[in-house]
């Protein structure tokens, strides 16, 4: 038996996400005896990259728009700089990641991957890595930005590199064979709290210093609803 068999694993890309990124944690999830599934913002295939360079396509599974994290049991996040860059502008994607952390479901992130957790603020008060380009969008979002191979924070799995990618999918299996983690939900109550004293703090110097600050709280990303295709 796998060391997950049977869970559903989602992976959210768009063009440009980083292919081998993809495809390794794919292919560890596919070992361990996991289901993945491709969702992306919309129905067809996504373009993989090397680099700078086009690769292979892979075809979506399910528009974004149609999934709901209660249907899983983990979350993967590729690489890939015009990948994150692109998802963390659409509320659907944004909202669907938020899911899991709400749900405690553990989540496993890459390379420029955490701009989507920085766009939902997800990761203040949780310790990961990134590429290294992200670490001061990281800690202007409240997170601890740290330069490890792979962090693991209680059901949050990040790496910094395609170079990471063996200790990276060893955690992520880890961290899914285990299920719900109840440190993912303080990614919720965390952003709860900073929004209940922004709204205290309305006419105080605080409030206009937050304000022109880039860590500045803010309410957690909602998906906004998306009229369904006919069939």
């Amino acid at each position: 038996m796998g060391a997950i068999d049977g869970k559903r694993i989602a992976f959210l890309a768009t063009d440009g996400v980083e292919q081998v990124e993809l495809t390794e944690p794919w292919k560890a999830v596919e070992e361990a005896g996991g289901k993945p599934e491709l969702i992306s913002p919309e129905e067809g295939e996504i373009q993989g990259f090397n680099h700078d360079e086009k690769a292979d396509t892979f075809k979506v599974d399910r528009a974004v728009g149609e999934a709901n994290a209660a249907d899983y049991d983990g979350l993967v996040l590729p690489g890939g700089v015009a990948n994150p860059d692109n998802l963390r502008t659409d509320d659907d994607a944004v909202g669907f990641i938020t899911g899991f952390f709400e749900e405690g479901k553990p989540v496993a992130v890459i390379c420029h991957g955490p701009w989507t957790l920085v766009e939902g603020d997800l990761v203040r008060g949780r310790k990961l890595t990134s590429w290294p380009s992200l670490k001061k969008d990281i800690e202007n979002a409240g997170g601890e930005w740290v330069d490890e191979e792979v962090v693991v924070d209680g059901g949050l799995v990040s790496s910094r590199k395609p170079d990471d990618l063996p200790a990276f999918c060893s955690k992520l299996v880890e961290e899914f064979a285990e299920g719900r983690h109840e440190r993912q939900t303080a990614s919720i109550t965390v952003a709860a709290s900073s929004s209940t004293w922004r709204a205290s703090s309305t006419s105080s110097p605080a409030r206009a210093f937050a304000r022109a600050s880039s860590w500045a709280p803010r309410e957690p990303r909602r998906r906004r609803p998306r009229p369904r295709r006919a069939p």
